[in-house]
């Protein structure tokens, strides 16, 4: 079998590896639970490539991910459930419903409009699924990054006006949180108070329109690129990390964050 940019040949390939007997042993045993994980991975990847500006890696990430869909969706159609070709229509339902200002007769909308439009839009569709959506805050993944989770149920919250009215009190609130974990005692309320300070923090990249999920990657990315730089520091100095004193570490430390590279 050959190469093809057909995604009709991709669909031929997983049919294969998951036909009995004659198929992949390996594709074979897997299910929707065993996959799941290698989706979650494909898709940081895919965001991995892109965070790096490697254009050619994201062409192979993104058909890993692709890979991942026809997975599911063959499994599914085993199964008597859904094809590759249920998933297709779908979705291009759902972004027809989802731009009327494309597709119908909403014009003339400004990005902030769309985005509201967008999601008056997804919270009428919630409505409509009672049995599976009994409260705004259904229907986050439990699978997000909890930061990322953890604003997306502030979002949903804030829309029926259960919100902070001002970002004054999130400041409040996180100092009050602080406060709290100083003054836990027991393992299990340092983690309880410490989550609760997570939460506050994202309440506040909410309201103050940052990424916590970007900001926090920054941040460890910031730590990694002058952690390197101590120790090229200690390097040159001839001594192992471990056998640096803590003060030529910190001198190392502010000496790497003076450094433009």
């Amino acid at each position: 079998m050959l190469p093809s940019r057909d995604i009709g040949r991709l669909l031929e390939i997983m049919a294969r590896l998951r036909t009995p007997d004659t198929g992949c042993p390996w594709d074979l045993k897997q299910t929707f639970e065993t996959i799941a994980p290698y989706t979650i991975e494909e898709a940081y990847e895919v965001a991995d490539a892109i965070a790096r500006e490697d254009l050619a890696g994201l062409k192979d990430e993104l058909g890993d991910l692709l890979l991942q869909v026809v997975f599911h969706a063959r499994m599914a159609e085993e199964d008597g459930h859904f094809a590759f070709s249920d998933v297709v229509l779908a979705i291009t339902e759902k972004l027809i419903r989802r731009h009327p200002h494309v597709f119908g007769d909403a014009r003339g909308l400004s990005p902030e409009d769309v985005k509201s439009l967008w999601e008056n839009i997804k919270a009428d569709e919630r409505k409509q699924k009672p049995e599976r959506a009994q409260s705004i805050l259904d229907g986050v993944p439990l699978a997000l990054p909890a930061l990322t989770r953890a604003e997306k149920i502030q979002k949903r919250a804030a829309r029926t006006g259960f919100d902070w009215p001002d970002v004054e009190g999130v400041i409040d609130k996180i100092r009050e949180e602080i406060s709290e974990l100083q003054a836990a005692t027991t393992p299990h309320e340092k983690t309880e108070e410490f989550g609760d300070l997570l939460f506050s923090l994202v309440n506040y990249a909410r309201r103050a329109n940052i990424d916590a999920e970007a900001a926090l990657r920054g941040a460890t990315s910031k730590f990694e690129r002058r952690f390197h730089g101590v120790e090229h520091r200690a390097k040159q100095a001839g001594t192992a990390l471990e056998q640096t004193p803590l003060h030529v570490l910190e001198n190392y430390w502010q000496d790497a964050k003076r450094d433009p590279s």
